[in-house]
């Protein structure tokens, strides 16, 4: 999976195996291997790798498309997944995602709304917190 991470990964940011090699100080013939699965970074280059290719290590050697094509997505950027609509327009939004952005039962959240680029989920609170930050600024 690793080999085909680091492909995928590589040619949606417009490298070259030459190039990626030269990031990385190998020898072009390394990454070829590597995108082959004819062998595997060691922990210096992996973490090198997931540098170059501004990607998290986990998402370097774990990710899986589960079929939709869709590319690895870039540090900080996650994909986690699909939900369905229930029937009153409530989602279901995935543990992971819950997890990472600290989104707890109760939690007031607010959803924003771009007719080009669609819905935006943030947490209300952080919101109202940024917003008085901004005032703040605004009325020195």
């Amino acid at each position: 999976m690793i080999g085909s991470n680091i492909q995928s990964r590589r040619r949606a940011i417009g490298l070259t195996q030459e190039q990626l090699a030269a990031a990385l100080a190998v020898a072009r013939q390394t990454v070829a291997k590597w995108e082959a699965g004819d062998s595997v970074p060691d922990l210096a280059n992996a973490g090198a790798l997931a540098e170059a290719l501004d990607v998290s290590l986990d998402a370097l050697v774990g990710y899986d498309p589960q079929g939709t094509m869709l590319p690895m997505p870039p540090r900080g950027k996650h994909l986690f997944g699909t939900v369905t609509v229930g029937e009153r327009g409530q989602i279901v939004i995935p543990k992971q995602a819950r997890e990472l952005f600290g989104i707890e039962a109760g939690d007031a959240l607010l959803v924003l709304g771009d007719e080009e680029q669609g819905l935006a989920i943030l947490k209300a609170d952080e919101f109202m917190d940024r917003v008085s930050k901004l005032r703040s600024m605004i009325d020195r």
